[in-house]
């Protein structure tokens, strides 16, 4: 049976799909030998016209991170499928796909099955190289960076990273990622890993590192090198296997230990990505939406929020001491809590002895339970419906602001607008004030489409950091009327692909914002939080955390939006820097939403091949 859309058709399968699009790490990857790097993302892209590619299977990584959809981009990197006029894909199809307008899903993609999915991948055969003496000792301590193979990353200038302390917009902390292949002006002011970690913000004492993905000997290399040796935590929910491969990163490092979140409730997982920094002179916190692996950091559009330098409170001070405004003190206590990990006990005490007053933001965590009563507005997307009701205010027209949400992956949402994203999630989205009455307002949803990231720097293995699975899609076509393209013209990432997560509302003319959401939680049930038992609990699955920007905590009505965050000699800067272009462009007839496990082989990306998941 096949249903049809103005965004693509789909064979339709019997199999389930959760809301998890994250899967827990899988083995096996080969690594590509020659690599073609688009330079700029200001040019139109073309195929490579170079014979491609020499490729040379390795031996199986037993570090590999991410989904299966970044395990795909792996392999995809590693033995690209050539882009050729009118030809098959060779063989590497159950299924070729079809026209340019559809999709055609494999016999073997039945996401429910992990175990099923992690054979199946781990089984890809590998070439041997071409004789025994061609292989190199200890090859496992020679991983690839991540997650595009050895040779795909150029190294950047030192002039890529600051030499002194940057100009940092103090207003709002909000910062993107510096990308690999731009203009340098779209670089201004944007943060690098190395940048963050630099002694210019502080003299390093001790970190904690929250995230999903470790590439633990390219994460320790970030730090100067007079930090090297500083003690790291490393917070994640990895379990059996992949905690085992995790572990075993983590050798030769003794100054590295590892705290393991707490997963009970099935399909969960540690999302949450945060930076706690311990200095001779004070602490910081650092929010984020990048894993700690370096294609997260190179042609990705990611952000995050840094805290200001919270000093330490003077001896017998109260504990009430050093809360901001947005009890921002106080939430960080409670999410840290949350864990029941005595690892992060000494921490929590730290944060004790500081002073976080001159924070600005409202912390909005998730973590995994089942929660009634008043404890179902301490996290999720009634945490935010609270935080919104008691920090905004309705005003007359408000119907007509619609709710912008943007993100890199998409869970089951239901078989209809009713069941999750029209209920409960937009009843959240649109809360403004103590406002009894219900507004309609427009939903606008930013995600790829297939030609966003056809089209990007990385090229079809940017989709790997886009789990859609086809499984999902075919259940909830209703949802694809509501999709925009991703355009960041404003701040040179139109093809750098988005693995950040902003939510908010906007104004009708697109010129001032409401509030604005930056978080780790893509559009999930899982991530959110839904209501269960007629609405009396609220049951979340995995641990998620965001900061939100209300206009009264900085003395304002709204926040004007920043047209040209970059533009130093226009910029504003009351302004809010957003990330991407307003208004958004909605899809055509002819755009797909991107859905990772599945062929495209009907053009070729920027770097002259076709997409060939496993």
């Amino acid at each position: 049976m096949t249903k049809d859309s103005h965004h693509g058709k789909w064979t339709i399968s019997s199999s389930d799909d959760d809301d998890d699009n994250e899967r827990l790490p899988l083995s096996g990857t080969t690594t590509l030998k020659h690599h073609q790097l688009a330079t700029s993302a200001n040019s139109s892209p073309q195929p490579s016209s170079s014979p491609k590619l020499e490729v040379k299977a390795e031996p199986a990584n037993p570090y590999a991170v991410g989904s299966e959809a970044r395990q795909t981009a792996t392999l995809n990197q590693s033995n690209p499928g050539k882009y050729e006029n009118n030809s098959p894909l060779s063989g590497k199809r159950k299924k070729e796909a079809g026209d340019g307008s559809g999709w055609a899903l494999s016999d073997s993609d039945d996401e429910d099955n992990v175990a099923e999915k992690q054979k199946r991948l781990s089984n890809v055969p590998k070439k041997e190289p071409p004789s025994s003496k061609a292989k190199k000792i200890k090859v496992e301590s020679e991983r690839p960076p991540s997650p595009h193979g050895r040779v795909y990353y150029i190294d950047e200038p030192e002039d890529f990273f600051e030499s002194s302390v940057p100009c940092l917009n103090d207003m709002y902390r909000f910062y993107l990622n510096k990308v690999t292949g731009l203009d340098r002006k779209y670089n201004t002011g944007a943060l690098h890993i190395r940048d963050i970690l630099s002694p210019l913000f502080g003299t390093l004492k001790a970190s904690v590192q929250f995230n999903y993905c470790f590439d633990i000997a390219w994460m320790v290399k970030q730090y100067p090198e007079e930090f090297r040796d500083r003690p790291v935590l490393i917070v994640h929910g990895d379990k059996r296997e992949a905690k085992a491969r995790l572990v075993q990163q983590a050798q030769g490092f003794p100054h590295i230990q590892f705290c393991q979140a707490k997963l009970d409730i099935a399909f969960g997982t540690h999302h949450t990505k945060m930076m706690l920094l311990w200095y001779e002179e004070g602490f910081r916190v650092i929010v984020l939406t990048s894993n700690l692996i370096r294609a997260d950091w190179y042609q990705k559009t990611q952000g995050m929020w840094m805290s200001p330098l919270f000093p330490r409170l003077p001896e017998g001070s109260s504990a009430s001491s050093g809360e901001s405004p947005t009890y921002f003190k106080r939430d960080l206590l409670e999410y840290l809590a949350s864990y029941r990990a005595p690892e992060l006990e000494e921490w929590i005490q730290r944060i004790k002895e500081h002073d976080l007053s001159e924070t600005s933001v409202y912390l909005v965590g998730s973590t995994p339970g089942r929660y009634v009563g008043s404890d179902m507005e301490r996290w999720g997307h009634l945490r935010l419906r609270k935080l919104l009701s008691e920090h905004t205010e309705a005003f007359p027209g408000e119907e007509r602001w619609p709710v912008i949400g943007q993100f890199s992956s998409i869970g089951s949402m239901g078989l209809d607008k009713t069941k999750w994203l029209a209920g409960e999630f937009q009843r959240t989205m649109t809360t403004m004030g103590k406002s009894t009455v219900r507004s309609d307002p427009p939903m606008q949803l930013l995600y790829p489409s297939v030609e966003d990231v056809r089209t990007s720097l990385e090229g079809y293995p940017a989709g790997g950091s886009l789990p859609y699975s086809i499984q999902t899609a075919q259940k909830q076509l209703w949802l694809h009327s509501f999709f925009h393209r991703w355009k960041a013209d404003s701040t040179g990432r139109s093809h750098a692909m988005p693995h950040i997560k902003t939510y908010m509302r906007v104004s009708p003319n697109f010129t001032e914002l409401a509030w604005f959401f930056m978080t780790s939680a893509n559009l999930s049930k899982a991530a959110w939080g839904a209501l269960e038992k007629n609405n009396t609990q609220m049951m979340i699955r995995s641990y998620e955390l965001g900061v939100l920007f209300v206009p009264s905590a900085f003395k304002m009505k709204t926040f004007p939006v920043n047209k040209s965050p970059f533009l130093v000699s226009s910029s504003s800067f009351s302004g809010f820097p957003v990330p991407f272009d307003l208004p958004p462009t909605a899809y055509s007839p002819k755009d797909q939403p991107w859905i990772w496990n599945i062929p495209y082989s009907q053009a070729p990306d920027t770097h002259g091949n076709i997409w060939v998941p496993s």
